[in-house]
């Protein structure tokens, strides 16, 4: 990666570039987005961009930036998931929801954010809109698809609690094991399962060079989508 030499030497880092042979920002030309290529629902046009994304074996399409804020402090969090289900009401990642900070969040703010970011294609699509718990039977179905150490692990982490080291967390893990020895059905914990983002605005944005990218956001009105095109 190249860089500039820094004018003010209190800065760490000034304008990388993605190469190491040119000091300047990378240029995207790999596609372009107009209005008629636009599905009518944004869910639609998701499902047809992320199967896109597998055809073009972009790495973990899957992966996406989850944001939520509490309240009343306003604080911002953010972390990658997996999203893992699309359906006719939105977008669905699972957590746990008893001791994780975005559980807090969502405990006060019940809205979040979605960010994915394609590079090989150079897109990304951002999603917001509030949010919904799971039922426990609709997040059984998935947690049974999971290797059993990972069903373990999920009963096991207190997640985001401080840990006094390693060897608390493979206590716990321990702990669990002997609790579902011989036990190959096993139950998804109350505090884990799905949360699904219901989408009340969404934008599909294809880079383009010299960053004038092309950006279209679907806003909910009622039960109807308006799409528009945004500058960049």
């Amino acid at each position: 990666m190249a860089l500039h030499p820094p004018q003010d030497a209190s800065k760490f880092i000034f304008a990388p570039s993605g190469s190491s042979t040119n000091a300047q920002a990378e240029q995207y030309t790999k596609g372009s987005l107009a209005r008629a290529q636009l599905a009518a629902s944004p869910l639609t046009q998701f499902h047809a961009w992320f199967a896109h994304a597998q055809a073009r074996a972009v790495h973990q399409p899957e992966t996406v930036c989850l944001s939520t804020a509490a309240l009343p402090s306003g604080r911002v969090t953010s972390r990658y998931v997996y999203l893992k289900e699309l359906d006719a009401r939105g977008f669905v990642i699972y957590s746990n929801w008893g001791t994780s900070r975005k559980a807090r969040d969502v405990a006060s703010n019940p809205r979040a954010a979605l960010a994915f970011w394609w590079p090989e294609l150079e897109r990304q699509v951002r999603v917001e809109g509030p949010v919904e718990r799971l039922a426990p039977a609709e997040s059984q179905v998935y947690f049974d698809t999971r290797i059993r150490g990972s069903r373990l692990g999920a009963w096991a982490s207190r997640q985001s609690a401080v840990l006094d080291a390693r060897d608390q967390l493979d206590g716990w893990v321990d702990e669990v094991e002997k609790r579902f020895e011989g036990q190959e059905q096993i139950p998804v914990p109350e505090f884990w399962g799905g949360l699904r983002i219901i989408p009340e605005r969404v934008e599909f944005w294809q880079g383009r060079e010299s960053r004038l990218h092309d950006r279209f956001e679907y806003v909910k009105e009622g039960e109807e989508w308006k799409i528009q095109r945004l500058s960049p």
